[in-house]
């Protein structure tokens, strides 16, 4: 049995998950396309696999479909302009990438340089997920600044960075410890 949710409450839920952001780089005949993604998380340690969704009817999808390789930049709290910049449907295809301090990775991909880390994927599976696609990514190279220590954060349409508790994991699971 299924029911139905209400659009309105169910985005508003979601926009409750606060989650960080990245922006999905590919290239496809020496053209960049990329994307900025909240939809990312990482999927195994051993084989080391991430996953990203990318809305169907993006310019991105079908090229990092027929390219079968991407970056993924995790960007800092310095990268809000990016963010913003890549998020925007409709921006010029050519030259998206002026004005945005990049390098490219190993596999010719173009990876942000306003970013706590990077990695780099070639696609390991493909999944429906309704008017997104699933792609998951094993993952080929990875790289970390250690320079920066504040990742830009997304929350109800909002951008942010964290404030730091002196609480962590292992603090509270030793405070509670029998």
């Amino acid at each position: 049995m299924s029911a139905t949710v209400d659009q309105q409450a169910f985005r508003g839920a979601l926009s409750r998950f606060a989650s960080g952001v990245t922006v999905v780089s590919t290239v496809l005949d020496g053209v960049d396309h990329a994307m900025t993604a909240s939809a990312f998380t990482s999927v195994s340690l051993d084989p080391p696999l991430v996953l990203v969704c990318s809305h169907k009817t993006s310019r991105f999808h079908d090229a990092v479909l027929e390219s079968g390789t991407w970056g993924v930049s995790i960007l800092s709290d310095e990268g809000r302009a990016a963010s913003a910049w890549f998020a925007h449907r409709g921006r010029p295809l050519e030259d998206q990438l002026q004005g945005i301090r990049f390098h490219r990775g190993a596999s010719g991909v173009a990876l942000l340089d306003e970013s706590l880390a990077w990695l780099e994927c070639t696609t390991h599976a493909v999944h429906d997920g309704g008017d997104h696609t699933i792609l998951v990514g094993s993952v080929v190279g990875a790289g970390v600044r250690d320079d920066v220590d504040d990742p830009l954060l997304y929350y109800r349409s909002h951008y942010g960075t964290i404030v730091r508790s002196p609480e962590s994991e292992k603090t509270i699971g030793e405070a509670s410890a029998p």
